[in-house]
């Protein structure tokens, strides 16, 4: 079943009106039928629509809401992902992968050892250029929020935007007890804020290591061999999916 979301005023009562680039994806690319049954979310409350479409219109689809899905697909904590800029296009995947992981918010982190620079400009085109991927994956996994993909913040900037959340880690490669991390992984509950920083190709520098556990957050190892950047994070948002959903 194909999923569309919508702003929270285009859900009236029973009736549901699809605008903008979908008008045209579900009339001309899917082909899609009056009577045929679409899921809509409005990105925010987690619900599932399920609707049938009445009719179209020259820039809408007019749909009747049949029942509302409350058990979402959401995880029941708040995975937050401070990725340190990579080189390419690498953030694209990065983003792609960690929002149908479950992925609450991305927080690009321009670290030291970043070799990709971005000036304002720079920055606002790929903030929508990854945002625009964050819609289409919310899409194809049936996610029922669109996660957020902020501006890039420096490393000091993400330490001080996580000092509040609950659940505090960062991969380091000279961290061993695996043990440990289990245990910090196994100690995740519903209802908390989990904050994952990932370093960037080469890792972060020691300088920003000490910062972060000085500040609180936790050094945990990713196993025995050394993982990609686009890795790294995709791993930790895979133990966390798995225990908050065990």
């Amino acid at each position: 079943m194909y999923q569309f979301f919508v702003e929270p005023s285009q859900i009236q009562g029973k009736r549901i009106i699809i605008t903008g680039s979908d008008v045209n994806h579900i009339k001309n690319v899917l082909r899609m039928k009056p009577g045929e049954e679409i899921s809509v979310s409005n990105g925010m409350d987690g619900r599932e629509y399920r609707c049938g479409i009445e009719e179209f219109a020259e820039d809408t689809v007019v749909c009747t809401l049949r029942f509302v899905k409350e058990e979402g697909v959401e995880l029941p904590a708040e995975i937050y992902l401070f990725q340190a800029l990579p080189k390419a296009d690498k953030m694209e995947l990065i983003v792609q992968k960690a929002v149908e992981l479950g992925v609450h918010e991305i927080i690009p982190v321009a670290a030291k050892r970043c070799v990709v620079k971005l000036d304002e400009k720079k920055a606002a085109n790929k903030v929508n250029r990854w945002q625009g991927i964050s819609e289409a994956a919310a899409k194809q996994s049936r996610r029922g929020v669109i996660p957020l993909v902020h501006t890039p913040v420096t490393f000091q900037e993400a330490v001080e935007t996580a000092k509040d959340m609950d659940v505090r880690l960062i991969p380091y490669e000279l961290a061993e007890d695996m043990s440990h991390t289990r245990s910090l992984i196994e100690a995740v509950r519903p209802g908390q804020r989990i904050a994952v920083f990932i370093g960037p190709e080469g890792g972060f520098e020691e300088g920003e290591i000490q910062t972060a556990l000085a500040a609180g957050i936790e050094p945990v190892t990713l196993g025995k061999r050394i993982l990609r950047t686009e890795t790294a994070g995709l791993t930790v948002l895979s133990w966390l999916m798995y225990h908050l959903e065990e």
